[in-house]
């Protein structure tokens, strides 16, 4: 029976992107029936342990906030698209003289292509973003009179805009418990253990099955920000996480001998 080819994690919105594997057999032993490959054991997290993962977070920030700069949900949108596979900061270095003259769909529209074009030219993919920002900037102004929608399937029509684009503006935006999922809460997500999930919308799936509708609104945010700072990709740092005793991740990375 044919294998059904696994769904790779999108790349969009802010942070790092989620890459993909080098070579067709990276990381994929040679079947051998004396000797069964090793498979780690999804364990549900309890309830109790969930709540009190995001009790520490909630205590140690009570307002996390997401750090791309922005000054309503337009700018807010621009910066999320022109963020996929680019960081929070070098975004912010070109949108600030950006957003100075152009913060609202027209404005952007007047620039035109070229002009905005020269001020992302800093960012990754800056050709597309670009024209992105430009065809979606026209769309608000035809379908929906200038003004970012706060429906996140319409969000999802947009050029240039995913799920996670669209779940970030509806929470920071519109004020909705939506679960941005880029590569730092999918990684956090499965280290911990609030899922297990091998696709970004699985992952976000579990984590609003599991988080409770209290710490919902800021999850992602204190998410982002703890695999962002903390529960780095490469070496996490564990002797200084502050759910380390609730986490499932092994083995833990030590402190740094004086």
């Amino acid at each position: 029976m044919p294998r059904t080819p696994k769904a790779r994690p999108t790349t969009d919105g802010p942070g790092e992107s989620i890459p993909p594997s080098r070579g067709k057999n990276k990381g994929v032993r040679a079947a051998n029936p004396q000797k069964p490959a090793k498979t780690r054991k999804a364990k549900a997290m309890d309830p109790a342990t969930v709540r009190e993962i995001f009790r520490r977070f909630a205590a140690a920030m009570p307002e996390p906030k997401g750090e791309l700069e922005h000054s309503n949900a337009y700018t807010l949108l621009v910066a999320v698209v022109l963020s996929a596979q680019a960081t929070d900061a070098g975004v912010n270095k070109a949108t600030r003289p950006l957003f100075a003259i152009a913060d609202t769909p027209s404005n952007m529209l007047a620039l035109g292509e070229d002009t905005v074009r020269e001020y992302v030219k800093s960012i990754g993919l800056y050709r597309t973003k670009a024209k992105n920002v430009i065809a979606l900037s026209a769309r608000l102004i035809a379908d929906h009179g200038g003004e970012v929608p706060g429906n996140r399937d319409i969000l999802e029509t947009l050029p240039g805009v995913g799920r996670k684009t669209a779940n970030v503006v509806m929470n920071i935006a519109f004020g909705h418990p939506t679960m941005a999922v880029d590569t730092h809460v999918f990684r956090v997500a499965n280290r911990i253990g609030l899922s297990f999930g091998k696709t970004p919308l699985s992952v976000e799936e579990d984590l609003i099955r599991c988080i409770p509708s209290d710490y919902a609104m800021h999850a992602h945010h204190w998410l982002i920000l703890h695999g962002r700072y903390l529960c780095k990709a490469r070496k996490p740092e564990c002797w200084r996480c502050l759910v380390a005793d609730l986490c499932q991740f092994t083995p833990k990375t030590p402190a740094p001998s004086a």
